[in-house]
């Protein structure tokens, strides 16, 4: 896989914040937001790519420009990001694997593919989003950083609302066997997120005084991860008709799970 740069130093300059810095944290919170840059930005390129699809799907073109802002607001969040590593005494650059292309599922119709992505992107990563950035905001003390988590919580949820809005409208029109191949696709969408999700939230406890500056319990996390996904992603998506519950058994079996 080739290698690209991403190079936000110059554009996070301007969102630079002040903050108390213990030594003892500098290096693990760093890092953490330098990953968290990485990812936000990285984010963009798929919501451009769902943007497109909606729009060769026949979406209205309202859906597709509100999807195609969700971009630009994760081009943003990365930026706000870099700033905080610039302010814990980092480089908003890193040196990343070139942006995964999105999925286009060429074995189905424009809109059932969509609507896998959606599925994937909003309502499962982007639910996930809402719960842990949340989670962090009631650790984290008043300041300037919580308001910079803030306002990517904020964002964050318009995201997840807007993939759930789509699903629960075009679930209702597809026939049995699409409806069959969507909660197929599930299986492999839960399974993916699991693995995703496990991969960044290592079983290690911060310092005390870490929440201060975003660094989760990593055991803590996952205990809210697993919560999301069995209290309020797989409800809902029964409440849509499909078997999500069986879906996150399969998604957990062994010859996935690995």
């Amino acid at each position: 896989m080739s290698r690209v740069v991403l190079d936000l130093r110059e554009a996070a300059n301007p969102y630079r914040i002040g903050l108390d810095v213990p030594p003892h944290l500098a290096a693990s919170a760093r890092a953490t937001w330098r990953g968290r840059m990485i990812q936000e930005y990285g984010s963009s390129h798929v919501f451009e790519a769902i943007a497109d699809q909606l729009s060769e799907a026949g979406f209205p073109m309202d859906d597709v420009e509100t999807c195609r802002g969700f971009a630009a607001e994760e081009r943003h969040h990365g930026v706000l990001c870099g700033a905080v590593v610039e302010s814990l005494g980092g480089e908003a650059w890193a040196e990343v694997d070139d942006w995964s292309s999105v999925p286009r599922h060429e074995d189905v119709g424009r809109t059932e593919a969509v609507l896998r992505n959606l599925l994937s992107v909003s309502c499962l990563s982007e639910t996930v989003a809402v719960s842990l950035i949340a989670a962090e905001r009631i650790e984290m003390p008043r300041g300037p950083l919580h308001d910079v988590l803030t306002g990517i919580w904020s964002d964050e949820i318009g995201h997840a609302r807007f993939g759930w809005r789509i699903v629960r409208e075009q679930v209702r029109c597809l026939s049995h066997a699409a409806r069959e191949r969507l909660e197929a696709y599930l299986v492999v969408a839960l399974a993916h997120l699991e693995r995703h999700e496990l991969s960044h939230l290592p079983l290690l406890a911060p310092p005390p005084d870490g929440a201060k500056l975003g660094l989760c319990n990593g055991a803590d996390a996952r205990t809210l991860f697993y919560e999301t996904v069995e209290v309020v992603i797989v409800p809902r998506l029964e409440a849509l008709g499909l078997r999500a519950r069986q879906a996150w058994e399969l998604a957990r079996a062994p010859s996935l799970a690995a």
